[in-house]
């Protein structure tokens, strides 16, 4: 090895190792609690599919074209830094978004104990603002009367709606599930429901009229008291307010849209740069087996990131920031841990003589695909993954939420997986021994979608905790085996480059189409119904995969550099023997398949 310290293998690992700390801590702020902040902004469920699944787009075809720019031209080190201090800065940009309902009752802080902090039900853009009166009139409604000074909580009771009510808005209604009344005037209704068809509820304050989708009730009871003279005023304000609020909704999704695209057009480039300039600086000195264990450092820093920014929210954000939306202090977290990772990478390894002609290993890798009907079927089973995996990345805290999860839950569910990945990291070649990578797919994919089918049946903020331990399953273990699958099916010096295609071409695009279909599911059906299908369509894909894997030719291909890697210090001579004749025995078969 070169004395010069350019080739300082054990502080180039230790630096590489705290660098994917820092990272996984960072992402481990914003990324699981995007789409919840998304609803606290008041987005919908189908936009927040969409502003997702753009983000998956954008990765998958940034990414490449960005690793490929920075091999090209020799400008790692530029990528790296401009990477982490533009989505720095663009991660701020995401605290300026406005929320869809600007009443500043719906900030979670804003200086009094008395704000009723508000969830916005699935589906629902803006809340509704009622003066005393119109809360006196809904207690009527639901048969319950008004308390001066104190607060009402119950059921909706339809029993009080006028005549021709249906069963069809008996069934909207029978998913608001509470609501809260303050006496004094202009109190905020704070509505949760558990059910996206609860957004059809409104209630028109200008002709005193109570709205169910395009349907209106009727005249509420008592609401001509709302077009007396002393309360003219007032309800012309109310619905002066509800009309422009419409622009509201609007500036929020547009704003949010257009930061999601610049953040990823920034961040996205970072890991797959990084990873790339270690495994050339390693493979100028043949140490590239020794970063193999960096993916643990990342998953460590990630848990205790989404376990560290949730109890930092839940009791610290009031005091941080006092006035503003819940969740703004991710964002403060991600820019300040960017920073740190900034001033890591200027001691991050970057290879400096990069002499090399231009590399194709990934036109390589999608012809080799091309022409393997095994890498094909795995190339749609890593689709059908990242579809699956979106829905519960972008939904399954709006499922917690709903059911009276606090973040600090939500984070520990995601720690339990990803320790639940790390724990398992010892036992993958048992689990190989005893079970084919075929076999280890199949279970992985099994384990997948019981816990989607888990998800759709949780009944209490602490029930989706148990099943995050099949995450060493449907997680670890299956992309073990995607790996695994791979070196075995790729040809000499394209495995990296197929599992680089793998993650970043069919994986992202999976996860972009799960997130555009899943929004729309949700909006109509709900997330139970979404996990439920998910469940049905991997089961379906399972069925297909053991059936088809089994009738496909088998085809073992050579891999040299595999074969060349092997230890055989524990081996006998004649063992040794037998490999180097069964290598050149490859060797001219080759030959000769090539020649004729």
């Amino acid at each position: 090895m070169s004395p010069n310290p350019q080739w300082d293998v054990p502080r180039a690992l230790g630096v590489a190792r705290l660098f994917h700390l820092v990272c996984g801590v960072r992402d481990a702020c914003v990324t699981p609690f995007l789409t919840l902040y998304l609803r606290q902004l008041g987005v919908t469920a189908l936009w927040v599919g969409v502003l997702m699944g753009t983000k998956h787009l954008v990765a998958a075809c940034w990414t490449p074209f960005c690793a490929f720019l920075a091999k090209r031209y020799h400008k790692r080190r530029m990528f790296l830094t401009g990477s982490l201090l533009g989505s720095a800065g663009a991660s701020l940009l995401m605290v300026l978004i406005p929320p869809a309902d600007r009443n500043p009752g719906n900030y979670f802080c804003n200086g009094s104990n008395r704000v009723i902090s508000t969830v916005l039900p699935l589906g629902v853009s803006r809340t509704m603002t009622m003066t005393s009166t119109q809360g006196s009139v809904l207690n009527h409604w639901a048969g319950a009367p008004s308390l001066p000074g104190s607060r009402h909580t119950r059921a909706l009771d339809t029993s009080g709606f006028p005549n021709g009510f249906g069963k069809d808005q008996e069934g909207i209604l029978g998913g608001l599930q509470a609501y809260s009344v303050d006496s004094v005037a202009g109190a905020r209704i704070t509505t949760q429901a558990r059910h996206p068809v609860t957004s059809r509820l409104r209630v028109n304050s200008q002709e005193g009229t109570f709205e169910v989708g395009n349907a209106t009730l009727g005249p509420l009871p008592g609401s001509t008291t709302l077009g007396s003279p002393g309360n003219l005023s007032k309800a012309q304000r109310d619905a002066q307010a509800l009309s422009h609020s419409s622009k509201g909704p609007q500036w929020t999704l547009i704003l949010s849209l257009g930061f999601v695209v610049f953040w990823e057009l920034l961040t996205a480039p970072l890991a797959q740069v990084a990873d790339d300039s270690l495994y050339e600086y390693l493979d100028f000195v043949d140490a590239t087996d020794r970063n193999r264990d960096l993916w643990l450092w990342r998953l460590l820093g990630m848990s205790a990131g989404v376990c560290g920014i949730a109890a930092l929210v839940g009791h610290l954000e009031c005091f941080l920031v006092t006035n503003g939306p819940r969740g703004v202090i991710h964002f403060y977290s991600y820019a300040l841990l960017s920073t740190l990772a900034l001033a890591l990478s200027t001691a991050f390894p970057v290879p400096i003589d990069q002499k090399r002609g231009p590399s194709y290993k990934t036109i390589k890798a999608l012809s080799l695909i091309q022409g393997d009907a095994r890498l094909i079927l795995l190339a749609f089973t890593v689709l059908w993954i990242g579809a699956t995996a979106s829905t519960v990345q972008n939904f399954l805290f709006w499922h917690m939420k709903d059911h009276g999860s606090s973040e600090l839950v939500m984070g520990f569910s995601v720690a339990l997986s990803l320790l639940g990945e790390i724990l398992f990291h010892p036992f993958r070649t048992w689990l190989l021994r005893k079970l084919s990578r075929v076999g280890v797919l199949g279970l992985g994919l099994g384990c997948l979608a019981l816990q989607l089918l888990y998800y759709s049946f949780i009944w209490s903020w602490w029930s989706v905790l148990p099943v995050q331990i099949l995450s060493a399953i449907s997680s670890g273990a299956l992309w073990w085996a995607v790996g695994v699958s791979i070196e075995d099916l790729s040809t000499s010096g394209v495995e990296r480059s197929l599992g680089t295609v793998f993650r970043g071409y069919f994986y992202e695009s999976g996860s972009s189409l799960g997130s555009f279909a899943g929004g729309f599911v949700v909006m109509r059906f709900g997330i139970a119904v979404l996990y439920q299908a998910c469940c049905v369509v991997l089961l379906l894909w399972l069925a297909l995969f053991l059936s088809t894997q089994s009738r496909l030719p088998r085809e073992q291909r050579i891999n040299y550099s595999k074969l060349l890697a092997m230890e055989g210090s524990d081996a006998s001579d004649s063992e040794q023997g037998s490999e180097r004749d069964w290598l050149v025995k490859a060797m001219r078969e080759e030959h000769e398949d090539w020649k004729g």
